[in-house]
């Protein structure tokens, strides 16, 4: 639960800033360029935490890192309420960035590795709920913030309440032992052994081929490729929904269909409660039907949803539509491409490049979410509302394809035998 705690924080942060962009908008005086700026500057260090923090990962233990991300977070949450111009703004959420993108390459790693096959899905799952919890939190956070305070200030408040989530998450990260797979492939067996006992991991023993040293192990695209085009494919889907960039922009979302600041806050929140819900769900199927099944009827889901919002802004009159049918989209995203992706990214790889092998899924993810993050104010404001929401109902039937005729399952695979499990058909 302690290193699940890293997506509290995450989701958090990535929900917040959807309550402050007409605030900081009109405070910093910004285009829909400057906007977009703006709110993609954390993806710009999220991208770069992503691809970086496999390395340190693998060397020095995902807790070790874990700690510095707790601290990045605290550091980001104060200067952003705190900032005083663009510049100030962007560097602040910059240094958030990072520590999403550190939170997001190492707390499913070790999540996975301390976690027996049958429960995996599940225990990473925390993670993911961490995460939507975050979000409902942020959301709430927002609405009740935009409530008492109508100063304008209350962007400033929405920023820094992060730093209680994130004193909270350090205090947990000195709390919890190191992944004993870990130990085990830099050599210390009895530390390893210890562990294992004492977090009840039963279907792991020094023996298992995972146990062998590692340490020099490289991620190759002779060896991993199949790890690696799975890792692709997956977080490209996840960010083509266009989940983040509506997240960051809902409040938008909704202004654009005719709703105040202060109902598209509360609206915000069934967004957040709906992502709840169906994430709690996803942590009862995920062992049970698997990974592959929720892709599959979740890309279907949200094909149909986001069709039907593009055609909400396309059309008139329809304005009502556009709360059920957000709820559907993030219900069906929620208990598929939300609760599969960190899971699926952390057990694809072998031990010694698992770390890495998920900073590259990540850093995809992030890649995609970055750019569709700065394009979408940009396509929404000055071409056609609807524009963005054809594009990710395109990508998500795309998806439903992909996802059908080259996924395999990985639900029950232990991790030391999933690299064998890869190079069999589903």
């Amino acid at each position: 639960m302690a290193a699940a705690l890293a997506g509290l924080l995450f989701g958090f942060d990535t929900a917040v800033v959807s309550g402050v962009t007409t605030p900081i908008t009109q405070a910093f005086a910004l285009s829909p360029a400057g906007t977009g700026i703006a709110v993609s500057a954390a993806l710009v260090g999220t991208l770069i935490a992503a691809l970086g923090a496999g390395v340190p990962g693998d060397r020095y233990g995902a807790r070790a890192v874990l700690r510095w991300v707790g601290i990045a977070f605290m550091l980001s949450a104060l200067g952003c309420a705190l900032s005083w111009d663009l510049a100030s703004f962007v560097l602040f959420r910059f240094i958030g960035g990072l520590a999403i993108g550190g939170a997001s390459v190492l707390a499913p790693v070790f999540i996975a590795e301390i976690s027996p096959a049958s429960r995996r899905g599940a225990l990473v799952g925390l993670f993911q709920l961490s995460i939507v919890s975050g979000i409902l939190a942020a959301y709430c956070s927002n609405a009740v913030v935009a409530a008492l305070l109508d100063d304008g200030s209350g962007w400033r408040w929405k920023l820094g309440v992060m730093i209680v989530p994130g004193l909270i998450f350090l205090a947990a990260m000195f709390t919890i032992p190191q992944s004993p797979r870990w130990l085990a492939a830099r050599g210390r067996e009895s530390e390893a052994l210890d562990v294992a006992a004492r977090i009840g991991l039963t279907d792991w023993t020094l023996a298992a081929p995972d146990a062998e040293s590692t340490v020099e192990e490289r991620l190759s695209w002779t060896r991993h490729r199949k790890p690696i085009l799975l890792a692709v494919a997956v977080a490209s889907f996840n960010q083509l929904t266009g989940i983040n960039a509506i997240l960051y922009y809902l409040n938008d979302i909704f202004a654009a269909a005719g709703f105040s600041q202060v109902s598209a806050d509360v609206q915000a929140v069934s967004i957040g409660a709906a992502n709840l819900l169906a994430t709690l769900l996803a942590m009862t199927l995920i062992d049970r039907v698997g990974r592959h099944t929720l892709l599959l009827v979740g890309a279907a889901g949200t094909t149909v949803a986001l069709a039907g919002v593009a055609g909400v802004y396309a059309g008139t009159g329809r304005e009502a539509l556009l709360l059920p049918l957000l709820v559907l989209f993030i219900a069906f995203f929620a208990v598929s491409q939300g609760a599969v992706i960190w899971v699926y990214l952390s057990e694809i790889f072998p031990t010694g490049v698992r770390a890495r092998g998920q900073a590259l899924g990540s850093a995809t993810h992030w890649i995609w979410a970055a750019v569709l993050s700065f394009g979408f104010p940009i396509v929404a404001r000055d071409f056609d509302r609807s524009l963005p929401f054809w594009f990710f109902a395109a990508a998500t039937l795309l998806q439903l394809v992909i996802v059908w005729r080259f996924f395999p399952e990985t639900k029950g695979i232990r991790l030391e035998q999933m690299e064998e499990a890869l190079r069999r058909k589903r």
